[in-house]
């Protein structure tokens, strides 16, 4: 028997909130934080800062804990992962500060 619609919606909804809650948490375990400025490393090793907001991505493309986006240090397009700041050195820590990417999620 098929399942009603108020049935299907809230079963859309609780799964939409299991993937929000485990982004969430996977960002807290590699950073320390739930979301806003965040240091990452690109594939090729660069370091910069972006805006990382759990369940929105307006310049970038999701993919769980990662993100494919542009490199401002190398000019290029990478995946990226988020990095706790307390395990940058401080050349990392300066190259995160001075490199940003667009002010958009």
């Amino acid at each position: 028997m098929p399942k009603s619609k108020d049935q299907r919606r809230r079963l859309g909804m609780s799964i939409a909130l299991a993937a929000v809650t485990v982004e969430v948490g996977s960002l807290w375990l590699q950073t320390g934080r739930l979301g806003g400025r965040v240091p990452v490393r690109c594939l090729e090793g660069h370091v910069f800062t972006t805006i990382w907001i759990p369940a929105a991505s307006v310049k970038a493309l999701r993919l769980g804990p990662w993100r494919v986006q542009r490199c401002p240090v190398g000019h290029h397009w990478s995946l990226v992962r988020p990095l706790r700041e307390s395990s940058l050195t401080d050349e990392e820590l300066h190259s995160a500060a001075t490199h940003r990417d667009l002010p958009l999620p």
